[in-house]
């Protein structure tokens, strides 16, 4: 595996920390609304948050985003979660197998894609799957396939495709998407792979080389934590979700309808 610098990695490892573990150093009060979601849903949930808020006066929706698998673990652990929204259905397989999802609520609400992305400036020259075997690309990121959805995405892909091998050989690993688009952003990667919706917010920074065919489709569920304490609005926040105002305000972010 290729490793970044000792002092980057480490500040990428207190990101990802503080941002997996943001609602545990702010007690969730009894009017608050505690939702667990997937790191490629930051932008759109966090506006979704905002406009339920203002129909439920007096409610504030607190929003913890990481890698669907670290979610799923601080869930089944007895983190005071009222709603989880994973990146694939394995994560929510888990939650539900461990007893800490209400099955009977389970949705898919929202389709995304994976695609490989290069920094802005390419400077390797990268213009598809099979530019990543040259010689001179030597760092390729993705998300840890053991924990983060689009890395096991990425995986089935390539490994059908028959790229994994070369991808492999060159990886670096991220621990939530954004880690890696971050990565790309800043041309510490020669290449990486992220949900569509994340490349569409750094239009800037990175450019989409190409869409890829995954094996399974790139579906996201939501559902309601089963637990003591559940705010009694949680299923009202799943209902808004799924609404018409709810899904305008995902497809605004790139998210499609499953």
């Amino acid at each position: 595996m290729v490793k970044l610098s000792l002092k980057k990695s480490l500040s990428r490892v207190l990101t990802v920390g503080a941002v997996a573990f943001s609602f545990v150093s702010a007690p969730a009060q009894a009017a608050d609304l505690v939702v667990s979601a997937a790191a490629s849903l930051t932008n759109a949930l966090k506006e979704v948050g905002e406009h339920f808020q203002k129909q439920h006066e007096g409610t504030q929706v607190l929003n913890s985003f990481a890698a669907s698998d670290v979610l799923m673990q601080q869930i089944v652990n007895g983190a005071p979660v009222d709603v989880f929204a994973s990146a694939d259905q394995k994560a929510m397989d888990k939650a539900i197998e461990a007893g800490a999802i209400d099955a009977d609520t389970r949705k898919d609400f929202v389709q995304n894609g994976v695609v490989l992305i290069v920094p802005s400036d390419n400077p390797k020259n990268i213009q598809s799957l099979a530019d990543l075997a040259k010689e001179d690309v030597t760092r390729v990121a993705y998300g840890n396939p053991a924990t983060v959805p689009v890395g096991r995405y990425t995986q089935g892909s390539l490994e059908k495709s028959g790229d994994w091998q070369a991808v492999e050989s060159r990886k670096v690993l991220g621990q939530n998407v954004r880690q890696v688009l971050d990565y790309v952003a800043r041309g510490e990667v020669d290449a990486g792979f992220v949900f569509a919706t994340d490349a569409a917010i750094m239009k800037d920074k990175v450019n989409v080389v190409q869409e890829l065919e995954t094996t399974v489709p790139v579906t996201y569920p939501i559902a309601l934590v089963k637990r003591d304490g559940r705010n009694e609005l949680a299923q009202a926040y799943l209902d808004f979700v799924l609404s018409e105002e709810g899904q305008a305000i995902l497809a605004k972010y790139g998210f499609s309808k499953p």
